[in-house]
């Protein structure tokens, strides 16, 4: 039976991670015992009073049925208290938070709300690939934005300005920047915002990284008047080591909360409570927590280093996040070739710049999600491999 795929996945491809992690397979049943320092899956466990959590609520009979599309009230009061906390940010719990089941469906669910055909989205090149697909299937089409080292890979706005805008109606921003270790400044949100609010533009911020080897997490909504513009997305997935556990949230004005839940609404049916109750815990953590796991990713940041010094890749050292970025030698064409050379001498994944755009495609990427001795044998493979 020859049925075709609808037409807005005949141009989207499969998530590279996806194909990847089956080559490693067939490799690790060959034998290889490959390390892979490609993904950013956090492989430390969230704090031990969020499982008792989860666990307790759980045990209880009455927490298993479905829930209110707009999340349990009491995970919606702790991310407005986390937001004020942490980011100086003033929300209304009731209005202007949105649960979400990962905020990685929170990207779709803003294209699906906003977007059709016709319209255009600027993309961020490199950035999260997840940006260009959701676009694509929503039917609008994306439209890269380069991003270069030598201007902190910040937007462009003289280059913005001279494009013809005038179907543009969202821009993706990513601070701190995935995959490059940026940080924001309150300088560049108040320019992105002026931007957004001259051209009746979207700013969707995608903020999953702000705890990460940074002492001074930010938020977009913190700029006056950035609630007329921009939407937020965050997540517990990095900063509190609950990835699997699929807990994220859009915050935003009110009117943009109820669009997008006419949307969301008609895709899931709300998050189980225990789940929810154990990330409300976990949004109430104090500050040693945030700041104990960042001692753990520095001193693998370190271990990183090394091995991209082993390399010969260049990096910036005062980089933040979940990852190392670096640029790879002369040498090499692109990072796939030495991504693919590391893999197959060495048994280490690590992963290209190109899957993140062209801008990228002479970086390599390699994750902190490994502890300190997997780093250190990645790193006698790679030495091994080079004699």
């Amino acid at each position: 039976m020859n049925v075709e795929v609808a037409r807005r996945l005949q141009h989207t491809e499969e998530y590279y991670f996806s194909k990847k992690l089956r080559e490693i397979d067939e490799m690790n049943k060959a034998g290889a015992q490959v390390i892979n320092l490609g993904i950013g899956s956090p492989d430390l466990p969230p704090h031990p009073d969020v499982i008792q959590v989860l666990r307790e609520e759980a045990s209880k009979p009455n927490t298993h049925g479905y829930q209110n599309y707009k999340g349990a009230p009491a995970l919606r009061e702790a991310i407005a208290g986390w937001y004020t906390r942490y980011y100086h940010v003033e929300l209304n719990p009731q209005t202007e938070i949105l649960p979400l089941i990962g905020s990685k469906e929170g990207i779709v669910h803003i294209c699906m709300t906003y977007l059709q055909e016709g319209d255009q989205v600027l993309i961020p090149n490199p950035g999260y690939p997840a940006y260009s697909s959701a676009v694509r299937i929503s039917g609008a089409s994306a439209i890269s934005y380069e991003l270069k080292a030598e201007n902190n890979w910040q937007p462009d706005f003289d280059a913005l300005e001279k494009l013809d805008l005038t179907a543009v109606k969202m821009m993706w921003i990513n601070y701190p920047h995935m995959p490059t270790g940026a940080l924001a400044t309150t300088a560049l949100f108040e320019k992105i915002i002026a931007f957004g609010k001259k051209h009746q533009i979207i700013i969707c911020h995608d903020n999953p990284y702000s705890f990460i080897l940074n002492d001074y997490p930010q938020s977009i909504l913190s700029v006056p008047g950035a609630k007329e513009v921009a939407i937020e997305l965050n997540s517990l997935s990095k900063s509190s080591n609950m990835a699997g556990w699929r807990v994220g949230m859009l915050v935003a004005n009110k009117e943009r909360i109820s669009e997008i839940l006419r949307f969301k609404s008609n895709m899931d049916s709300g998050m189980f409570l225990p789940l929810q109750l154990a990330a409300a815990k976990a949004l109430s953590l104090e500050a040693s927590w945030y700041k104990d796991l960042n001692l753990v990713y520095g001193r693998r940041r370190e271990k990183v280093f090394q091995i991209m010094d082993i390399l010969g890749c260049q990096y910036d050292r005062a980089q933040v996040g979940l990852f190392v970025w670096a640029r790879i030698p002369d040498s090499y064409p692109t990072a796939y070739e030495l991504s693919d050379e590391v893999l197959n001498d060495a048994h280490v994944f690590i992963t290209p710049g190109g899957i993140f755009g062209s801008a990228g495609e002479q970086y390599i990427r390699i994750s902190l999600c490994a502890n300190e001795d997997v780093l250190e044998s990645a790193m006698e493979r790679i030495i091994s491999s080079q004699s």
